[in-house]
């Protein structure tokens, strides 16, 4: 894989005239110096992302070539997803950007993502206009060591200029922001947006594409691993819990997020967390609110008083984020990689409340679950939503997979197949009726819950069977009310629980019939 020669000769033009990575310190130091950001009362760097405090879907683009043409999953103009971009569209949007820069203050981070080593990963260049992104893409991937920079050859370049306004009519765009990938060039332009999390999201995006073609499955899921040796994937859409579960201080963090399956075992893709941080709690995420209150820790949008950040203030949004090193979780895996797991976890946040809050799954269910993605948004989480909404995401991360999401689907039950994978789906939504009516299951037996699965002790636990879906939920957990393992029987009323419950199913098989003939 070798990055276009023109754009690897303009990059050398920037790095003969640009800071090159400069280290945490000396970044946090500029940020506050270029008034990008100030200093909480711990030391980690407050920024704020403007009117993007989330990514922006409908601006993401993928150049549509020869190469991309057949193999990408399209979607239509507008609708977010693998929108199709014009090469030359992209020369000129690429070059206009590349100028920028070129006049501007701007930073240069050499990361490496994923094992570029096995040929399973990549070594990024990341060149912004901002300190504080420098620094992001320094917390969230690897830093290349000193001694290496002289010799560093990119895989894929990425210019990211947040005060950049796309034109529509010159770069062919639907607003001034656009996230483009070129697959064939090797290079992503990021502009018109601050939030950090394209620069994470656009890298993850590339890896799914080209780690397919060796027998990897990307995957959007948090992992750790036991006392034992046993290894445990979390998958979950924004809101269920994946990184709260994962950071469990009786077993050893491989990564909160993004990680590759290789026929080799787990490994994870980046350097760092990239931690939602509304509401967080000492007494409740211990590890996360030490990990993002220290210096070279950056808080994305949240609110600070007199220097000390309010967690609980959504404010600004909802979506308030910490990036931090990985380094700063206390147990966590020195390699970042660990054998083939011995139980997956889907997460959901089941709003309704017809959900059991734990049910064992067959392959093909898991297959089926994985492909759904469900989830629900609940009022707060986004601007104008008022009422549950259910969100289907395939794979648990379709606005990062750039072919049809039953190729993913199929690699991940092959792997489930080949080394007897247990799967569980696990709900931290909802429980004796929906959001308004009904309570949230405590985070407490939720971990309960899942302490029973990673250690075994539900393995062969007396099941019974849960329709219309299928699979089965234990009949005893301990320290487990075992009413709250039954949705049923926690409803007042059976009838509004059968209808809502019907209602579920009906978006379960209409979002399948989506996919299409794939299924």
């Amino acid at each position: 894989m070798n990055l276009d020669v023109t754009y690897l000769q303009d990059t050398q033009v920037l790095l003969a005239n640009k800071p090159v990575n400069l280290p945490a310190a000396a970044l946090v130091e500029q940020a506050v110096a270029r008034q990008e950001g100030t200093l909480s009362n711990t030391g980690s760097l407050v920024v704020r992302t403007g009117k993007h405090t989330g990514r922006s879907p409908k601006d993401k683009w993928i150049v549509c070539d020869s190469s991309t043409q057949a193999s990408v999953w399209w979607v239509s103009q507008g609708q977010g997803g693998n929108q199709p971009y014009a090469p030359q569209a992209f020369c000129t949007l690429y070059k206009d950007v590349f100028e920028f820069l070129h006049k501007a203050d701007a930073y240069v981070q050499d990361c490496t993502v994923g094992r570029p080593q096995e040929q399973l990963g990549l070594r990024v260049r990341v060149i912004t206009q901002r300190a504080w992104h420098s620094l992001f893409a320094r917390n969230m991937f690897h830093p290349i060591a000193a001694q290496d920079s002289a010799r560093f050859e990119p895989d894929f370049v990425m210019l990211h200029a947040p005060t950049f306004h796309a034109d529509p009519n010159r770069h062919n765009t639907r607003s001034e922001t656009a996230v483009v990938i070129d697959f064939s060039r090797k290079a992503v332009v990021i502009c018109g947006t601050e939030f950090s999390g394209e620069i994470k999201k656009s890298v993850f995006t590339i890896l799914n594409h080209v780690l397919l073609y060796k027998e990897t499955l990307g995957m959007h899921c948090a992992a750790n691993v036991g006392s034992q040796g046993d290894v445990a994937l979390l998958f979950g859409l924004s809101g269920t819990g994946k990184t709260t579960l994962s950071a469990d201080p009786s077993r050893q963090l491989i990564g909160d997020d993004e990680h590759g399956w290789s026929p080799n075992g787990i490994f994870n893709f980046e350097g760092g967390c990239y931690a939602k941080t509304i509401r967080l709690s000492r007494e409740h995420e211990p590890q996360i609110f030490s990990a993002c209150q220290r210096p070279g820790a950056i808080l994305e949008n949240v609110v600070v008083r007199n220097s000390i950040p309010d967690f609980a203030d959504s404010s600004m949004t909802e979506n308030t984020r910490a990036s931090y090193d990985l380094q700063a979780i206390n147990a966590v895996v020195a390699t970042q990689q660990a054998n083939h797991p011995n139980n997956i976890i889907l997460l959901t946040c089941d709003a309704f409340g017809v959900l059991p809050p734990l049910a064992r799954l067959s392959a093909p269910q898991a297959m089926y679950h994985f492909l759904s993605g469900y989830t629900s948004k609940i009022p707060g989480t986004e601007q104008g939503i008022c009422q549950p909404q259910t969100v289907f995401s395939p794979c648990y991360a379709a606005p990062f997979l750039t072919q049809h999401p039953y190729v993913y689907a199929q690699l991940f039950g092959k792997r489930i197949a080949q080394h007897n994978v247990n799967c569980w789906l696990l709900n931290t939504g909802w429980t004796g009726g929906g959001y308004g009516v009904g309570k949230r299951i405590p985070i407490a037996l939720t971990s309960q819950l899942l302490q029973c699965v990673l250690t075994g002790v539900l393995n062969d636990a007396p099941c019974q069977v849960y329709e219309p879906f299928g699979f089965t939920v234990p009949q005893h957990v301990p320290q487990v009310p075992t009413q709250l393992l039954h949705p049923q029987q926690n409803w007042q009323n059976r009838g509004d629980y059968d209808t809502t419950l019907r209602q579920l199913v009906h978006r379960f098989a209409a979002n399948i019939q989506t996919l299409g003939s794939h299924i």
